[in-house]
């Protein structure tokens, strides 16, 4: 009888309250288990608060394996990055340093009671994308106009991330099917990305990008290259200019791989640079650029055919240019001078006025041919005013354009008096061969 008692008292402690039996109370949790998703190498802690443990424990268990991690602040993994800290009263956390992919998965916070009770957190581990390296694509070694390329790129992380390709230049993706059909698509999605009937406007860097949501995104450039014989496009075959002018010309090259370029004469002769002959390339894009040639000072001798010329491993290709002199008329400038004039004498009044006799024809003549000899050829009286016609005197140089002016002085006001002016003349004569 003694036994019994002392094995019920052992395993059923009470409390004994001004002679009353009282009953603990039960373990509860103040706050559910919080879940995380955090980026691989990160921190994290999870809490469980617990109130009226009394003499239970409370133990760390990772769900997925049933393998126990800690119990109270007793650590039972094996794990450096693992660690458990209680704050003397009811909380107590669960430390996870540096986060890696194999630590996802559902953790329990459990205590012992009978029956066991528990909560749950999930902790969720996430990798930003990462492109693997990839030797499948054909795209290093280039290919023959017409031909294929087919680029591929593969990419990881959690969640898996999905691929898409953009042209680095902001350029439409032409994606060729059979019978001719073309697709312009801004972006494609996919792996592999497959150019089929490949041209030279396809060349260009390619963008593979790789995103899962997890920052930050990555990409990956892939250069395309074609291959073809060499192009040249002379915009103006024909250049006009005079002697002691400079003159530029012009030949647009597109060619891939990279092509040699080089002036000539249509006579064979291979022009050098140098202080007379100023060469310049301009790149207009991968495949495309401009050949200048610049003739300073030029001379007759300059005067004729220029070759340009562009090979490389495919083939070769020329343009034509040709020079001709231009002939620019003279430049004058003019200057007005003004003839000098007699003026007409004035006659002085007489003394006395003497009655008038009668004038015979020889009188009238000699008085006419008198006051005529009295007024300048250059001098012409109309409606009591004096005209002046003016002289423009031409001088010549050899730069600009001729310029010939010459100031016209007459109307049909002046045209009219001088026609009447002549007409009297010759009436007064024929009337004093009448007398």
């Amino acid at each position: 009888m003694k036994v019994t008692l002392l094995l019920f008292c052992t395993l059923l402690p009470v409390n004994f309250t001004k002679g009353q039996l009282a009953e603990e109370p039960e373990p509860e949790f103040l706050a559910p288990l919080e879940n995380h998703t955090v980026p691989q190498g990160r921190d994290i802690f999870f809490t469980c608060v617990v109130n009226h443990l009394s003499s239970y424990k409370v133990a760390w268990i990772k769900s997925d394996n049933k393998a126990i991690l800690a119990i109270h602040t007793h650590m039972v993994a094996q794990n450096p990055r693992l660690s458990v800290t209680h704050n003397g009263h009811n909380t107590w956390k669960l430390h996870v340093q540096k986060v890696q992919r194999e630590d996802s998965g559902t953790y329990m916070c459990q205590i012992n009671t009978d029956p066991m009770r528990s909560q749950m957190g999930i902790l969720e581990v996430v990798i930003p994308p990462d492109i693997l390296p990839d030797n499948e694509s054909s795209e290093s070694s280039g290919v023959v106009e017409g031909g294929t390329i087919r680029l591929r790129c593969r990419a990881t992380g959690v969640p898996l991330p999905t691929v898409n390709w953009k042209r680095e230049d902001g350029k439409n993706i032409i994606i060729r099917h059979e019978l001719g059909r073309e697709k312009s698509v801004s972006s494609f999605d996919g792996e592999i990305l497959t150019l089929t009937n490949v041209q030279r406007t396809d060349m260009g860097v390619y963008l593979c990008i790789a995103k899962n949501g997890v920052p930050p995104l990555v990409s990956k450039r892939f250069d395309v290259v074609v291959h073809f014989h060499p192009l040249i496009i002379v915009t103006n075959q024909l250049l006009a200019s005079p002697i002691a002018r400079d003159v530029v010309m012009q030949c647009g090259v597109q060619a891939s791989p990279k092509a040699m370029n080089h002036w000539m004469r249509d006579t064979g002769e291979k022009i050098i640079p140098s202080e007379k002959h100023e060469m310049e390339e301009k790149i207009v894009n991968e495949y495309s650029l401009e050949m200048n040639l610049k003739i300073r000072n030029i001379e007759r001798k300059d005067i004729g055919g220029y070759i340009c010329t562009s090979s490389n491993a495919l083939g070769k290709a020329e343009g034509t240019v040709r020079l001709q002199e231009i002939h620019l008329p003279l430049e004058t400038t003019s200057t007005t001078t003004t003839p000098k004039y007699v003026a007409p004498k004035t006659h002085k009044p007489l003394a006395k006025e003497k009655p008038a006799k009668t004038k015979t024809g020889k009188t009238r003549k000699k008085e006419f041919e008198s006051k005529r000899e009295e007024i300048s050829p250059f001098v012409l009286f109309v409606d009591n005013k004096l005209l002046t016609p003016s002289v423009t005197v031409a001088t010549t140089t050899s730069q600009s354009p001729v310029i010939l002016q010459q100031t016209n002085i007459s109307s049909s006001k002046v045209s009219t008096s001088v026609y009447l002016y002549f007409l009297l003349f010759y009436h007064f004569i024929f009337t004093q061969k009448s007398y």
